[in-house]
């Protein structure tokens, strides 16, 4: 029994870190405490039945992996999620870049049919890539870094509200402070945590 929570413990180790996910995150995720991850993690403990599938669907691995030393799944898991994430990086840089040259466009026809150069055409880039990025960030990557996105993104919006007001003539500064009330609440949003039952934080 005491190998058998070893093997566990470097397995979930193992797939916890692959995935990039803190002790924390990973416990948010299966509504158990940090205290319980850590327990397993040191080998102490095995989690039930029900967790124990929990966690094989979170990280696309069989129960008996999990409570396995198979060497093939243990070596060819870190690699694959490796080569994802570099095609999904790469991915989401060709939609950023591929938006810019749409924006980029739009701005040289106006420039040659119109004879105005309108530079928020190109600024509008920036929001638009974010909103990308928010939506790809989410599915891929669970939502890690979504607060600074989002920061961002609202930033950005209220700058291009700014600058479309100072293409019409008026230069209303004061709207750049809303920034700052703007960022403080996107920051508590995604403070907000569920409160577990006591009950189940400890198996």
């Amino acid at each position: 029994m005491e190998d058998l929570k070893i093997v566990f413990a470097s397995n979930l180790i193992k797939l916890r870190t692959g995935a990039g996910l803190t002790q924390a995150e990973l416990a948010e995720k299966i509504s158990y405490s940090d205290k319980s991850i850590s327990k397993w993690e040191r080998g102490e403990a095995i989690p039930d039945a029900y967790v124990l599938k929990q966690l094989s669907g979170l990280f696309g691995v069989s129960v008996d992996a999990l409570l396995s030393e198979e060497e093939g799944w243990k070596k060819a898991g870190p690699d694959l999620h490796q080569k994802m994430q570099y095609s999904q990086r790469f991915l989401i840089l060709c939609v950023i870049a591929g938006i810019f040259t749409l924006c980029f466009l739009e701005f040289v026809i106006v420039w040659a049919v119109a004879g105005v150069l309108h530079w928020l055409m190109l600024y509008a880039g920036i929001p638009c890539s974010l909103i990308v990025l928010l939506v790809l960030n989410t599915v891929w990557y669970k939502g890690r870094n979504n607060m600074y996105i989002v920061g961002m993104l609202v930033a950005s919006v209220i700058l291009f509200v700014y600058l479309l007001f100072l293409m019409l003539g008026k230069d209303l500064w004061q709207i750049l402070l809303v920034i700052i009330p703007a960022e403080i609440v996107v920051y508590l949003a995604f403070h907000i945590r569920r409160r577990k039952k006591p009950e189940t934080q400890e198996k």
